[in-house]
């Protein structure tokens, strides 16, 4: 279907009161899932980054990737193994987690959101010594649970005009490197800097009241609501450490979050810029 010039000027007027409740303000996006896969959606999401922060929305991007991960370990014959969701990482492991996020998939979203016509750093938990961890358990090995977010780095790349993108390691003082949930650095990181709204990408639609119905999608919810909906298994398995992420944040003063489906091309757009949205949203009550 074409649109026409009146019909395109109409959703730009439509759009305006949100660009303006966005306008200066810092928005932290959580990127994985399909849209990290898929080089199509890849290209719309970082397009998208840019037309934002053009219009004066403030983006830090930050990203996992685990599919990536998973690729090269098995090119190096190392077994990867996971107990209760996360990836077990073993020095060698943690190693490759490194190599892949902070080098490989970073510096490749940077030089996209630059070939889109944007500005990027590329950083990493590592850097201005932004996440220092220590181990989240035993079991786990060196998969990190932040004990301190330092935003110094952030607050500066922000400051001077470019998006930061950040890749989800840390750090201990004996500099040993920690492979952390991207939902929980994303979370720290809105936490930290005073966000205004956090959002993660989902290969899902948002929250479901019945997870095989899509027409149950739930399109707002309180944090106080969240242990009833835990207790009725709504909220449950993998949705458990993600939407614990935003109650996290939000309780740290970020407005809202939301989570969204990254399946669905301009899905940021959509959230963001007009009134109906398309996910669920999280606010605190």
């Amino acid at each position: 279907m074409k649109i026409t010039n009146n019909q395109k000027a109409g959703i730009l007027a439509q759009a305006l009161p949100n660009i303006q409740k966005y306008r200066n303000k810092i928005v932290v996006v959580k990127y994985g899932g399909n849209a990290m896969i898929n080089e199509e959606l890849k290209s719309a999401v970082m397009s998208d980054l840019v037309l934002l922060n053009t219009i004066g929305i403030k983006i830090v991007l930050v990203h996992g990737g685990g599919p990536e991960i998973s690729k090269m370990l098995n090119q190096l014959q190392i077994e990867s193994k996971f107990v209760d969701g996360l990836r077990v990482t073993d020095k060698e492991s943690a190693d490759v987690v490194q190599m892949v996020l902070a080098g490989k998939i970073n510096k490749n979203l940077t030089c996209q959101i630059g070939n889109s016509g944007g500005k990027a750093i590329g950083l990493s938990g590592l850097d201005g010594k932004m996440l220092e961890c220590k181990k989240l358990d035993d079991k786990h090995g060196f998969v990190g649970e932040i004990i301190n977010c330092n935003a110094e780095i952030i607050i500066d790349t922000i400051k001077s005009g470019f998006i930061p993108v950040i890749s989800s390691i840390g750090f201990d003082k004996d500099s040993n490197t920690y492979n952390i949930n991207a939902d929980t650095v994303a979370s720290e990181i809105a936490s930290k800097i005073g966000a205004e709204a956090l959002i993660s990408m989902t290969d899902t639609i948002g929250l479901l009241k019945d997870i095989n119905d899509e027409s149950t999608l739930i399109n707002e919810v309180f944090v106080s609501d969240c242990p009833k909906l835990i207790a009725d298994g709504i909220i449950s398995g993998g949705m458990i450490p993600k939407i614990d992420s935003m109650i996290n944040a939000i309780r740290q003063g970020v407005k809202k979050a939301f989570i969204i489906d990254g399946r669905v091309k301009h899905s940021i757009l959509i959230e963001l810029l007009t009134d109906e949205g398309m996910g669920t949203m999280f606010r605190g009550r």
